[in-house]
């Protein structure tokens, strides 16, 4: 009698058509991860590899598990084994391994990466330019800040406010926000550049609550085409920072602006409209402490979600080159 090697059994164990094989056909990840192989030491014992390791960060955030949970998803899901690299019956981190790797990983490598997929999505077609749709949404940090604030006042100060809050909150960058005049929260901003073409996240940044997205604006203007945002994005200065790299204003004009035009906002809000379920889906709640683990967050979810864009719309493998 004849049996399976562990390998065999675990590809088997995989349905043919199951999602992460199918990002497992989009990229190769060997590539895409080799300029992080140079994070870690050729000395010492022999650690989990870079691949194994970044790949289950990847599941984390497509799934949305804590760290305890993917710990036991790693040791009991077998197309997570699989996705990930890992045999039937080989030893799985613990929880505290990712949040190690991913402080190693760090913000700026992350992005880094996911520019460089972005990179073969525009060469496959897949980032066209033409309309990019921004818009944002809050990320809380803590739902309520009683005992915070009663030691502010108790310290001497008026009231806990973004000018004192950094000293007393646990989360040092967070601070309170607000959108409208009925939305409050304490904590971040996501900002998101979405190609209105296929849906995919072009840029993702995470900014204090405080920033408001007039601010923000100057970090998600396209290269080309037409912008497209509601009127929180709306001044003077955005509508010529715009002009002046030779991309079209499509933000959304604020009631008091003489220039306002309300059929041209009408068909801009119905060509956005489509697009808006890329914010609402987003995590509304802080996993981490500090602007970049909130950041490195933003960035993973942009990567996921654009992995699942890929897989909906059909897109050919993507993996010559990525790590070029």
């Amino acid at each position: 009698m004849i049996f399976d090697s562990e390998e065999a059994l675990l590809e088997k164990l995989v349905s043919g058509n199951h999602a992460y094989r199918k990002v497992r056909e989009l990229i190769t990840f060997k590539d895409l991860v080799e300029p992080f192989r140079k994070l870690y030491s050729d000395k010492g014992a022999q650690g989990i590899d870079i691949e194994k390791g970044f790949t289950a960060i990847l599941l984390q955030f497509w799934e949305d598990l804590s760290d305890r949970q993917m710990e036991k998803a790693l040791q009991e899901n077998t197309a997570m084994k699989w996705f990930c690299g890992f045999r039937l019956t080989e030893k799985t981190p613990d929880h505290s391994y990712f949040g190690k790797l991913r402080d190693r990983v760090g913000t700026k490598n992350l992005k880094d990466l996911f520019d460089r997929v972005n990179v073969l999505l525009e060469t496959a077609g897949l980032i066209g330019g033409a309309f990019t749709f921004v818009d944002s949404t809050g990320i809380v940090s803590k739902l309520a800040l009683w005992e915070e604030r009663d030691q502010a006042i108790e310290d001497g100060e008026k009231k806990l406010n973004n000018a004192v809050v950094g000293k007393y909150a646990a989360d040092k960058d967070a601070r309170f926000a607000s959108k409208g005049k009925h939305k409050f929260w304490f904590g971040y901003r996501r900002q998101v550049a979405v190609d209105m073409g296929q849906g995919i996240i072009i840029k993702a940044f995470a900014d204090p609550g405080d920033v408001i997205d007039m601010q923000a604006l100057k970090r998600l203007i396209p290269k080309q085409g037409m912008i497209i945002a509601d009127k929180g994005y709306s001044c003077k200065e955005n509508e010529e920072l715009i002009k002046g790299k030779g991309v079209h204003s499509g933000i959304l004009k604020k009631e008091n602006n003489k220039e306002k035009n309300r059929d041209l906002d009408k068909w801009l809000s119905k060509l956005r409209m489509p697009f808006e379920n890329v914010f609402s889906q987003k995590e509304r709640r802080s996993r981490y402490r500090g602007l970049a683990k909130v950041q490195f967050q933003v960035t993973m979810e942009a990567l996921a979600h654009n992995l699942k864009r890929l897989i909906k719309i059909g897109s050919p493998p993507l993996s010559a080159g990525v790590g070029a």
